[in-house]
């Protein structure tokens, strides 16, 4: 069977440097856009379908914010927070101390017994992955029968505001990545035994008022499944096992 999505050129622990370079202004730099950063762990926790007793894997976890959002949403949750950077690792301890993480060496192989977990949730990582593929098999691997998934990612046309904004605003930076057309995401989803149930284009207009963010939310959900919602920078996608 033909690889759906090429091994990208850099390593993971390249990825593993970068955000080790960057931990000490992560959260800094994400309070500039703190709206829109959030709106990954209010959207993500829409599709997880929590209750008590489930196993969550949050991977990657950075500063593992998306913790929060999970236990407030159901207290009876069991959150393991993986994460391919130490330092990262380090500056979520400091903030949430008790949390319970799980470092990573490669996104390739992950570090967790088959069928452990009920809920997998992965936002803004495939893009990351030196061998996407490989990653998303992991995931299933690692997951239960009935698991569901709610990964996000931005897709290919998100690259040019990205360098755009990183001129302008600086920040920290994504490293090495590379930002798939969903249609890819699609493909390697079915391939690595995942059934897309629902996707979703998010956040047509990232930056500026409120009102001008929302008007932009209101637009690209009028236009999901079309050239419009591929502008939007935060796709979502939510599997079960086939």
């Amino acid at each position: 069977m033909k690889h759906p999505v090429p091994v990208n050129h850099w390593e993971d622990r390249d990825v593993e440097a970068h955000w080790d370079a960057v931990a000490s202004i992560y959260v800094k730099e994400n309070e500039r856009v703190k709206a829109t950063h959030d709106q990954r762990f209010r959207e993500a926790v829409r599709h997880l379908k929590l209750k008590n007793g489930i196993s969550v894997l949050n991977i990657t976890s950075r500063d593992a914010e998306a913790t929060d959002y999970i236990l407030r949403e159901c207290p009876g949750c069991s959150v393991l927070n993986a994460e391919i950077s130490s330092k990262l690792m380090e500056v979520a301890a400091g903030i949430r101390p008790g949390i319970r993480q799980k470092k990573i060496e490669t996104y390739s192989s992950l570090p967790f017994r088959d069928g452990e977990f009920d809920r997998v949730l992965s936002l803004e990582t495939l893009e990351h992955t030196a061998e996407p593929m490989e990653f998303l098999k992991e995931l299933h691997r690692v997951s239960t029968r009935d698991a569901i998934l709610v990964l996000s990612c931005p897709p290919a046309t998100s690259e040019i505001p990205y360098r755009i904004y990183s001129l302008l605003f600086g920040g920290h930076g994504e490293g090495p990545h590379r930002f798939p057309p969903s249609r890819r995401v699609k493909k390697m989803f079915a391939a690595a035994g995942w059934n897309l149930i629902h996707h979703r284009g998010t956040i047509l207009f990232p930056v500026g008022p409120d009102w001008f963010q929302q008007w932009g939310e209101r637009v690209i959900g009028l236009f999901q499944n079309t050239w419009i919602s591929e502008l939007g920078i935060r796709q979502f996608y939510v599997c079960n096992k086939k």
